[in-house]
């Protein structure tokens, strides 16, 4: 009898336990499958908060967004799955309002909670808004450029506040999201500034540096200068305030945002966001930490936080819920703002998983919308090498695209030491390196991959998940690059090899990228990280497209080459590996054909030749060309004939063609 009662206990025992680890579960489930960003109507707005752990949970109501106690407090009521949520009756918009959650008997500070969609200055609380309210006209006809393949792309990287600060950027509300898209604005020289310099130049899309909110800047005090890139987020889901006329009012800076990107889009112009999901700008008193602690963030098996960032923190995107908030947010600047791509920071500490999905949701919301980021982490994580979203796993995420470290210090030099030259600065044997940039990181049987640089073998699958450049935010500048690895040289060599590095970029299977104010010589006075230096340091000096005007023409030229012929950006690795055939290869030279019309392109034939070397180079050919490019010389339209031998100037690119 003792015995079957013992038994008939273990039994109900483990049925409880299978019980509670089923709701568990489906709690969980429900939790993730649930909405929790505000829902508002005029006729109520229903507040919500996972806080899996809180013992109560709090909602303060304010009239503005800075001072002032809370007119009303409502506590929050829990669901099974530890959603908090309240419904207040009535038309709130405009009422700022916080979280609080209770722990071990004990109030947390303060949280407009990590779905907020619009908050007061220096983001400390969130506002309801009816976000219809902030609509530019016509913004449900707004759209961005199409894209078959993101190689089509041609991108700026920019910060906001950089292309306008200037006292001779010629615009009248400098530093904002305005004053990027105001047209007719005019530099030395009468030189076109801002959006109509981008227009001039004929870029396709912008990649502005985080434009979310973030921590560095204080927006109380805009009459002082401050500058920050912006990789220090705060809320996720909101526009930065600093670059609004009026951070206090928290309609302001998205009605200005949305201004902004539907200017570039009606010149013709996508717009990227860079996004910083990877770490937090606080670790304890972050906005993840105020409603959920530690749930957001990676540890190591001894329970030491992790830092793959070299930030203080690393967040963890295989976990359900901010897997759920990384893919919904995405979703939500796609949508509500007509976001053409998000450009991903240290996209190494997230997880292919993750990465996969963020492309999904995206590519819904917009189909002409592209993906890329860094496929590195600044230090080790805990996420095992096979799950990370780093370069040598992009094929395991097929609508995705990452930066290319290879041509980049194949082309002038490491950027971890100064010192280092590259295929345009002279050094020897880089030449594979730069041939696997040009190809797009693919599968080539022409190139030794043992010497390339960093990948020892072909890692992407398509060429368009390599993105090409040499310079961009982090790090020198190319000018200043080149200024301090070339200290022998005089300024019109270190010009030319400037010039043949973007070249190479341009000309290369690739996405194309450029740093702002590489095209007119951008100089950040040799310092190598400019995050947080001021405006003397950061700003794109307009005076530099005035002197340098020859440079800036032969940018555009460059540009124009690649959006005339589609040879140059071809959509399949297939097709690369068909039509592209290096030729002579040797130390200080390049040169190869793309051949049968390569993707559509008018030109049957082309001719690549890049010359690093510090002589002209007597370069044989088998039979009549038509010369395109030499020297600063482009010929677009109709060039000379050229046979037998043809002489590549020093330190340039040469292209010639058959029709």
């Amino acid at each position: 009898m003792k015995f079957k009662f013992s038994l008939l206990f273990i039994i109900m025992l483990l049925t409880s336990c299978l019980e509670k680890t089923k709701d568990t579960v489906e709690n969980t489930q429900t939790a993730f499958e649930t909405n929790l960003w505000l829902d508002y109507s005029k006729a109520s707005a229903q507040f919500k908060l996972w806080s899996p752990t809180a013992e109560k949970v709090k909602l303060n109501l304010y009239k503005n967004g800075f001072d002032g106690a809370p007119y009303e407090t409502h506590e929050l009521s829990p669901s099974a799955n530890k959603i908090w949520s309240k419904q207040l009756d009535g038309d709130l918009a405009g009422v700022y309002y916080t979280y609080q959650i209770m722990i071990d008997n004990k109030w947390f500070e303060e949280t407009p909670g990590i779905y907020a969609q619009a908050v007061g200055v220096n983001g400390k609380r969130a506002m309801v808004l009816d976000l219809g309210s902030t609509n530019p006209s016509n913004w449900n006809n707004d759209k961005g450029p199409t894209l078959k393949y993101p190689n089509e792309a041609i991108v700026y990287e920019l910060h906001i506040r950089d292309m306008t600060i200037h006292p001779q950027s010629g615009s009248s509300m400098p530093g904002k999201y305005l004053g990027l898209v105001e047209e007719g604005t005019k530099g030395p020289n009468g030189i076109a500034t801002g959006i109509d310099h981008l227009k001039e130049m004929g870029i396709t899309h912008v990649h502005l540096l985080p434009t979310y909110d973030h921590y560095s800047i204080d927006e109380t005090k805009l009459d002082t200068p401050q500058f920050n890139w912006g990789y220090d987020p705060q809320n996720y889901n909101v526009p930065e305030g600093s670059f609004s006329s009026n951070p206090y009012d928290a309609e302001v800076r998205i009605k200005e945002f949305k201004t902004m990107i539907k200017t570039f889009h009606d010149n013709g112009i996508g717009v990227i966001l860079d996004v910083v999901y990877n770490h937090t700008g606080r670790t304890k008193n972050s906005n993840f930490n105020l409603e959920a602690p530690d749930y957001y963030y990676r540890f190591w098996k001894d329970g030491k936080q992790s830092d793959a960032s070299a930030c203080g923190n690393e967040t963890a995107s295989e976990k359900e819920m901010m897997r759920k908030f990384i893919t919904e947010s995405v979703s939500y600047w796609a949508k509500e703002y007509h976001l053409d791509g998000f450009r991903f920071d240290l996209m190494g500490i997230h997880d292919i998983t993750t990465m996969n999905e963020v492309a999904n949701v995206v590519k819904k919301v917009n189909p002409n919308a592209f993906i890329y980021g860094e496929g590195w982490t600044a230090g080790d994580s805990p996420l095992s090498f096979d799950e990370r979203a780093l370069k040598q796993n992009i094929t395991k995420m097929p609508q995705i695209t990452a930066f290319s470290d290879d041509i980049r210090d194949g082309l002038k030099g490491s950027v971890f030491d100064e010192k280092s030259t590259g295929f345009v600065s002279g050094v020897k044997n880089t030449e594979e390196s730069v041939k696997f940039g040009i190809v797009g990181a693919i599968q080539h049987p022409q190139i030794d991959y043992k010497a390339v640089n960093y990948s020892k073998e072909p890692w992407t699958s398509e060429p368009w998940q390599s993105m090409s450049y040499v310079s961009c935010h982090d790090n020198h500048t190319i000018y200043d690059k080149l200024k301090i690895s070339k200290k022998d040289a005089d300024e019109a060599t270190i010009i030319a090899m400037d010039k043949l590095a973007n070249a190479v970029v341009m000309t290369s299977q690739g996405v194309a990228f450029i740093h702002a104010g590489a095209e007119m010589l951008r100089n950040k006075k040799g310092e190598h990280n400019s995050y947080n230096l001021p405006d003397s340091i950061n700003q794109i000096d307009w005076n530099w497209k005035a002197k340098n005007a020859n440079v800036v023409a032969y940018y555009k030229n460059l540009i124009a080459l690649r959006k005339a012929h589609p040879a140059f950006r071809m959509a399949s690795a297939n097709d690369v590996r068909n039509n592209l055939e290096f030729k002579t290869i040797e130390n200080g030279l390049i040169s190869y054909q793309i051949s049968n019309h390569a993707n559509n392109d008018i030109w049957k034939d082309v001719l690549v030749i890049y010359n690093a070397k510090t002589t002209p180079f007597n370069y044989k050919l088998d039979n009549e060309w038509q010369l395109a490019v030499i020297g600063d010389d482009f010929y677009l339209e109709e060039g000379k004939t050229i046979n037998q031998l043809v002489k590549v100037p020093a330190i340039s690119m040469l292209i010639a063609y058959k029709k």
